[in-house]
């Protein structure tokens, strides 16, 4: 495709299905950063101690990665839309009775509950994100999909502080409001959407697990996501607020400065980068995020003051503002929008929870017989392994031209003949059966524009 087409297809308006998710993803944050900030002061008004209060937080993440595999099956047998609102429903729920709960076992066992529904909203949402998503754009609605996130994320514990003086239980029953109508706006948004409608049988395509393992650049999308939940969401919200106050002797608040940091220069790339990956291709911002997060990671450890550490974290938040809605667009360029592959979307969700959980316990003992620096030079090294994989995988943006032109079709590396031969055949198949048309329903195209 020539760089003018290129141009013109990236500038094109998002069909407004993407819209919806990412003011869904937007708000969902926002909830989630008022409850994350009360739930171990909750969780303690209950007579507990800090272990029974971080077991709270662990059951969620737990039950996240355990139900995964079966939340990926959902998506396969019933569809991305079913499981995504039954997903949210289940959170809203589950998060309105804990503002109920009168025992720390109730509350335990109510977001247990909320982990299961948790998963299940992630998985067929970055479904749902991958099949709406226009070829040509996959990086740019991944780098728009991961910036919802982040601010929400951010502006989540600043509107909890404005709401502070209305309890502890207060957060709940407004994350509770939120997700339900959340669900109601995506149901009522998407029942009539030929783009989000399930699959007929004639063009449905099925990925499973095994198929999608045996391509070099799923196992590197699997690695970068694990290195990415050890650095980002598990070792550096575990290490960080402690280096602060226990090496450099600061206050607990600058924890939160620094955590800022990160994120402003996240947010900085996150979109820019996703945007661009559809022009130069993945690699480039695979290769090149993995190993400025893994440089600024292991910086981290060797702070001598808190000017360094806060340069370190923005350096830390570029690398992974580039690395994460690339290797997302990546994701989406194996699996393709015809393909439903919930067990494969599972894997990449379960592989960043995985890390989320094994990362601080086994980072956090490095640092408790050795030190901050090598523990976090050891979580850098986790990025730096992934950078140079992608080095040596093949571009999966490789088959853009031919992907676009031929109406969403996946892109298949070379090196998958038999998996190549086999969309082939399915092809060769459906044409045998259908006369030749404009392969985009008016529908599809009047929802794009």
């Amino acid at each position: 495709m020539s760089g003018r087409a290129e141009s013109s297809a990236s500038g094109k308006a998002l069909p407004s299905e993407i819209w919806v998710l990412v003011g869904a993803a937007f708000v969902i944050a926002i909830g989630f950063g008022l409850v994350a900030p009360v739930l171990p002061q909750f969780a303690r008004s209950f007579g507990v101690g800090v272990a029974a209060a971080s077991a709270i937080v662990s059951a969620f993440a737990l039950m996240r990665l355990l139900f995964a595999p079966v939340s990926g099956r959902l998506v396969q047998r019933l569809g991305e839309r079913w499981v995504y609102l039954s997903g949210l429903v289940i959170v809203s729920v589950s998060t309105g009775a804990s503002a109920l709960a009168q025992t720390y076992w109730q509350l335990l066992a109510l977001r247990s509950v909320g982990g299961i529904g948790s998963t299940m909203f992630t998985v067929s949402s970055l479904a749902l994100v991958i099949r709406l998503s226009p070829p040509e754009q996959r990086g740019r609605v991944s780098g728009l999909w991961s910036t919802s996130f982040l601010v929400g994320s951010v502006s989540g514990p600043l509107v909890g502080g404005a709401l502070a003086g209305l309890g502890l239980r207060a957060p709940f029953l407004i994350y509770a409001a939120a997700l339900l109508a959340v669900s109601a706006a995506v149901y009522l948004s998407l029942r009539h959407s030929h783009l989000a409608a399930p699959e007929v049988s004639g063009e449905l395509r099925v990925m499973t697990f095994r198929q999608a393992l045996a391509r070099p650049a799923y196992r590197a999308v699997l690695w970068s996501n694990f290195a990415n939940g050890a650095a980002i969401f598990g070792v550096r919200m575990a290490l960080v607020p402690l280096l602060v106050v226990e090496v450099l002797r600061q206050p607990a608040g600058m924890a939160g400065v620094a955590l800022t940091a990160f994120a402003a220069g996240n947010v900085a790339v996150l979109f820019l980068s996703g945007r661009l990956s559809d022009r130069w291709g993945r690699k480039p911002f695979l290769v090149v995020g993995s190993l400025v997060c893994a440089l600024g990671t292991a910086g981290l450890g060797y702070s001598p003051n808190f000017g360094w550490l806060l340069v370190t974290s923005v350096v830390a938040g570029l690398g992974s503002g580039m690395l994460t809605p690339t290797q997302q667009a990546a994701l989406a360029d194996i699996l393709g929008p015809k393909a439903r592959g919930g067990p494969v979307l599972a894997g990449f969700q379960m592989a960043a929870d995985l890390g989320t959980v094994l990362g601080p316990i086994a980072v956090g003992a490095l640092a408790q017989y050795t030190s901050y620096g090598p523990a976090l030079a050891v979580t850098g090294a986790l990025l730096a392994v992934a950078g140079v994989a992608w080095l040596v995988v093949p571009e999966t943006l490789r088959g853009h031209t031919a992907e676009v032109e031929t109406d969403h079709v996946a892109a298949v590396p070379c090196d998958d003949a038999e998996y190549q031969l086999a969309h082939r055949a399915a092809d060769e198949c459906e044409e045998s059966r259908e006369p030749v048309h404009d392969e985009r329903p008016t529908s599809s195209t009047g929802s794009r524009r």
